[in-house]
């Protein structure tokens, strides 16, 4: 039995939406039919899901995710994150290997391949470290790592150091065509640094983290990117400086590519309300005017996607302060709303824009066959309501952690349901 998504509204470019109904059979897009007066298509012996005028959009894509398990099942299990997942629209995530073991040998690759297919509802593709225990010494074996099914490669949580060791893991990386993604930080320049190295640091009497510790890996990695030929994707920018040399990168030819978080175009320093952790993530909140151009290289192309590097982190941990709490944020089911309403409903971004930046861009990066309502696709899907409004309340998560600073914020375009290849894993 197929099933009709009817009363939908399909975005098709900057310019167009129609009104569509969709016929999925087989876990796939097997009809695109444009909705004409009253009429509907034959719908008998099929279940029928009206979508009642709501957006209708390919499920979206989070290519950097936290989901803790191994290792910190108190904060997420592979479970509950792919349920918050499903929860925010999204329908595939990527996730980051710096667990308790690290995803650093095929016997974890697999662990978590398999969990995923037991107890996931979204689609989970791994990435595998760079080096061993994430310690920056020895790089791992890449080829059985790919072999065993990981996507790239990355230490996330740590930059690696060594200059000799990044290019070694670019030219291994590029003779197999794989990327590395990597998290810029300057360890000699962050040590006990919980916020950004400015206004807020200052008033506080805290310790900052300044914005060349990114800057200095991302402009190093660039050249070493140029030496290799590897695709070199930078993890969530924070920076003008970063900014800066990636656009000069993406000239010049080298393969970069770039993300940035709703948290980092939504909030600098200045709105940091006091010591609380949960204003605490990596990298730090920066000041309003990395903020903006933040905002103006993803509008530029500069910054080719969007990511959630959702976080979680337990009350405990987060209520040590300012100084001993963990790094981050969790990001699954605020991000669609938080990015629509300050940027598409306020005019200054077009839907057409936010969506490719979380559905196709990202599976264009990474060669991901997701992304796209077309005929013979998978029918990954979400379903948002783009009016309705209400105010984020971290109590009906369905992560089990709470670590947000978006608590009460008032936003529109909440997610009503999400499909993944035709089957419904959550719905309002």
């Amino acid at each position: 039995m197929g099933i009709w998504i009817i009363n939908g509204t399909l975005v098709h470019n900057e310019l167009e939406t129609t009104l569509s109904h969709l016929y999925i059979e087989q876990g796939k897009i097997a009809q695109i039919v444009k909705a004409s007066g009253d009429a509907l298509p034959a719908t008998d012996g099929h279940e029928v899901i009206d979508a009642k005028g709501a957006l209708i959009s390919a499920g979206l894509i989070d290519m950097h995710v936290h989901l803790r398990e191994p290792g910190f099942e108190h904060k997420e299990t592979i479970a509950s994150g792919t349920r918050s997942a499903a929860r925010g629209g999204f329908t595939t995530i990527a996730c980051m290997p710096n667990t308790r073991p690290v995803i650093d040998t095929v016997e974890t690759v697999k662990y978590v391949l398999d969990k995923a297919e037991q107890e996931g509802i979204v689609r989970v593709l791994p990435y595998g470290c760079i080096t061993k225990n994430e310690l920056g010494r020895e790089l791992t074996d890449f080829a059985a790592l790919k072999a065993a099914g990981v996507i790239g490669f990355t230490d996330d949580g740590v930059g690696v150091q060594s200059a000799q060791m990044m290019k070694d893991a670019m030219a291994k990386a590029a003779a197999m065509g794989m990327p590395i993604i990597a998290h810029c930080e300057d360890n000699t320049l962050v040590e006990g640094a919980p916020v950004n190295e400015g206004t807020f640091a200052t008033k506080h009497g805290l310790k900052g983290i300044p914005n060349e510790s990114e800057a200095i890996h991302v402009g190093r990695d660039i050249l070493l990117a140029e030496a290799t030929g590897v695709h070199y994707h930078v993890c969530h920018v924070s920076t003008e400086q970063s900014i800066r040399l990636i656009r000069l990168g993406k000239q010049i030819g080298v393969k970069v590519t770039a993300e940035v978080c709703p948290h980092h175009l939504l909030l600098c320093e200045e709105d940091i309300p006091g010591m609380d952790a949960n204003w605490k993530m990596n990298p730090p909140l920066r000041s309003r005017r990395d903020m903006e151009a933040c905002i103006e290289a993803l509008e530029d192309g500069t910054i080719d996607i969007l990511i959630t590097d959702h976080a979680p982190h337990s009350e405990e941990e987060k209520a040590k302060g300012m100084n001993l709490a963990p790094f981050g944020i969790v990001g699954f089911e605020t991000a669609f709303p938080l990015l629509y309403t300050k940027f598409v409903a306020t005019g200054r971004w077009t839907l057409a824009f936010l969506l490719e930046r979380m559905t196709s861009k990202p599976a264009d990066v990474f060669k991901l066959t997701s992304g796209r309502i077309e005929i013979g696709a998978d029918a990954d899907l979400t379903i948002i309501d783009l009016e309705q409004e209400k105010a984020v309340d971290p109590t009906t998560f369905a992560s089990k952690s709470r670590n947000t600073p978006f608590t009460g914020w008032k936003l529109k375009g909440w997610p009503k349901l999400t499909m993944v290849a035709g089957k419904v894993v959550w719905s309002e």
